[in-house]
């Protein structure tokens, strides 16, 4: 599961990109102008963004080059209709990892956002942890005070999803969105009770919980003082 920013200015085209890669099991975010997206790319971290040439607000390439030049290490993937060498070499040259053309096969866009996984260093962070637990990705177990926790596979996602967004919170309908995704029986009480379970196996008596409730909002991660 990596986590990809999808940023394309046409939303149907933009929602087709991101229903598939989810189908890979990514958490994928979407934006659909330059200045939200360089916003977006310089305050989170991803491991791959998919960057539309041609955007409202900023250009995609001068989006690419000012994320550069803030060492922003994201793989992007460049999409446009251009296809001069000239382009193309303008687009490498801003900071760009890959170039697709438009018209593209979302198939193959899949398989170059894999191919940039393979290459990038972000791949080998494998582990993510919050006090006594620790969540291994590559081995997918979930150990407690070095104990191993089962999970079924939909809490080991939400945890997963909670662990890499450490200071946000989420409504129940962005985490079924990136969670659940395209599972139509999924439903807010399908989010309460995978809460619930992880809060049971994974919570300490006396301690904060794992994953705390804010009222009127949603869920997020516990902290040491939540």
């Amino acid at each position: 599961m990596a986590r990809i920013l999808v940023v394309e200015d046409e939303k149907d085209l933009s929602r087709l990109i991101a229903d598939w890669l989810k189908r890979d099991h990514h958490l994928v975010e979407q934006v659909y102008d330059g200045k939200s997206a360089l916003e977006q790319m310089t305050g989170t971290s991803f491991d791959v963004v998919v960057l539309d040439w041609m955007l409202p607000e900023m250009q995609g390439i001068e989006v690419c080059r000012r994320y550069r030049q803030k060492g922003g290490n994201a793989a992007i993937i460049m999409l446009t209709a251009r296809q001069s060498l000239d382009d193309k070499a303008e687009g490498f040259e801003s900071g760009a990892d890959d170039y697709l053309t438009k018209p593209f096969q979302l198939k193959e866009l899949a398989m170059r956002v894999k191919a940039l996984l393979r290459r990038s260093s972000s791949e080998h962070h494998t582990k993510l942890s919050i006090r006594n637990i620790e969540l291994d990705i590559e081995n997918h177990r979930v150990l407690k005070d070095g104990k191993e926790v089962h999970l079924l596979p939909k809490e080991f996602r939400l945890l997963e999803f909670l662990l890499r967004h450490p200071q946000r919170v989420f409504s129940a309908d962005e985490i079924l969105d990136s969670v659940w995704e395209m599972d139509s029986n999924a439903h807010h009480d399908t989010v309460r009770g995978h809460v619930t379970r992880l809060r049971k196996k994974l919570d300490s008596d006396g301690e904060p919980s794992v994953i705390v409730t804010v009222h009127g909002v949603g869920y997020k991660l516990g902290t040491e003082d939540a």
